[in-house]
């Protein structure tokens, strides 16, 4: 009998492998999965994304005209921006990571794409034209979930580096010890 792999998310039947099917799903894994005030934090900044995500993707499916989504995608922004501002101000541990530029860049991106997608709304509500370019639900999905994915990999190579600090430490206790005992042991042996 096969063991399934431990995990903090749930286990796809299917595919034996953990799995998030939702941004509901992701916040709440991010909520629970966090152990210092950073990473929480930054748990948290992404959860609020990914309610904020959620509620454009619900908008998306039930309207799909950029001029009605407007607010969901001006709050989705706020919360980006604050988010961002979190990100920028992580500790030096968090900025030495190659994933933190890479989350930002994908935060960056992000911004920028629902910039875009907001632009042509405002001269169109004016005049009351309908939008040529919708926003498609499909890639609005695919964005946000890759730029979430990224958060989550720094989370984890984060929480690996504070795991391997504290191991070391641990081992270079391990060997100041065993250092003392050959001294007191050539000690001995010398006298």
């Amino acid at each position: 009998m096969s063991e399934t792999p431990s995990s903090r998310l749930p286990i796809d039947p299917t595919t034996h492998l953990p799995s998030v099917q939702s941004f509901g799903e992701l916040s709440h894994f991010l909520r629970s999965a966090m152990a210092d005030e950073e990473s929480l934090q930054l748990a948290d900044g992404m959860g609020s994304m990914a309610g904020s995500i959620e509620a454009v993707l619900s908008g998306l499916k039930r309207e799909p005209d950029p001029a009605v989504l407007a607010p969901a995608l001006m709050d989705l922004m706020t919360v980006l921006r604050e988010h961002r501002a979190l990100v920028i101000a992580l500790s030096p541990a968090w900025r030495g990571l190659y994933e933190y530029a890479s989350y930002l860049a994908a935060l960056n991106n992000f911004r920028v794409l629902i910039s875009q997608w907001l632009l042509p709304v405002a001269p169109q509500v004016a005049a009351g034209s309908a939008c040529e370019r919708p926003v498609a639900i499909e890639d609005f999905e695919l964005i946000a979930w890759r730029m979430l994915g990224e958060g989550m990999l720094l989370i984890d190579m984060y929480e690996q580096l504070c795991g391997r600090e504290a191991s070391e430490s641990s081992v270079a206790a391990i060997d100041q010890a065993q250092v003392k005992r050959a001294r007191n042991w050539w000690e001995r042996l010398r006298s």
